[in-house]
């Protein structure tokens, strides 16, 4: 005699659906409880200890106007925020790839061979730890031209996570991966790409990841030392006019796009590494 049994429709993950719309509901409700707790928060200190910052009622409001027509243009000095932040996206990313186009094919070698890594760990461990705003200067002095130092800025204070992650990564081959390589005879360049590239994959995407979020921090410091355009100057220019709605709008947009580029490497990181 069979008995019956009930099949439950199951999700991408195979967790049961209702299992799955639960876990999604309770996540969505946690993050609604964070911002409404980081609100209370801001509302409680610009009310009772910092009377001068602004409440998040009047900032929301001004964000909103800002974000409402965000990409007018009255010219070199008034520009809407959609303008200043794509002029930061442009400067972040092209100093992202030029860092990046450095760190990966020169960490993969220090990887491979340990008398190089010998060689140069001292001057990457000198370098690393040197503030962003001291490299200004010295793009300044290179270039002749803010934007460019902006750029250069970006561009070698980001490579360090990426060059030592993929340099990590390249170092910790197994043996026996090492092994099958010369018992199949690989050149130098088929050990590189069927063998240390898919093993760092996942190490250069940790490293990519980190390196954007400095490069997204750093742009703000760069800018407002360059000037002219993007968001960190539209910051400093803010504060300038003791407009300080405008300048927490500012921050709140800098934190989501910080966000959403996060979550998109993530993601990236996570696919490669499943």
């Amino acid at each position: 005699m069979e008995t019956g049994r009930v099949k439950l429709s199951t999700g991408w993950s195979g967790k049961p659906m209702f299992r799955v719309v639960f876990d999604g509901l309770q996540k969505a409700f946690l993050y609604v409880l964070g911002v409404f707790t980081f609100l209370i928060l801001w509302w409680f200190l610009s009310h009772f200890v910092v009377r001068d910052l602004p409440g998040p009622f009047t900032t929301l409001q001004t964000l909103y106007h800002l974000l409402r027509d965000p990409f007018y243009d009255n010219g070199p000095n008034d520009k809407g925020i959609g303008w200043q932040l794509l002029y930061s996206l442009k400067r972040v990313f092209l100093g992202f790839l030029i860092g990046s186009s450095v760190a990966v094919p020169l960490g993969l070698f220090l990887g491979m061979w340990n008398k190089l890594q010998t060689m140069f760990n001292p001057i990457i461990q000198t370098l690393r730890p040197v503030s962003p705003l001291a490299w200004f200067p010295i793009g300044l002095a290179i270039f002749q031209a803010s934007h460019q130092a902006a750029v250069f800025t970006i561009a070698i204070t980001s490579l360090w996570p990426t060059l030592i992650n993929t340099a990590y990564g390249a170092s910790s081959v197994p043996e026996d991966y090492r092994n099958v390589a010369k018992v199949f005879g690989f050149s130098r360049w088929t050990y590189l790409r069927y063998v240390v590239l898919p093993y760092t994959l996942p190490f250069i995407l940790t490293g990519l990841k980190i390196s954007m979020g400095i490069a997204w921090m750093v742009i703000v410091a760069a800018e407002m030392l360059a000037g002219g355009t993007g968001i960190g100057f539209y910051i400093w220019d803010s504060w300038n006019a003791l407009d300080l709605r405008k300048v927490i709008s500012a921050l709140l947009i800098i934190g989501i796009v910080g966000l959403v580029l996060d979550s998109v490497f993530g993601k990236l990181q996570r696919r490669f590494q499943a």
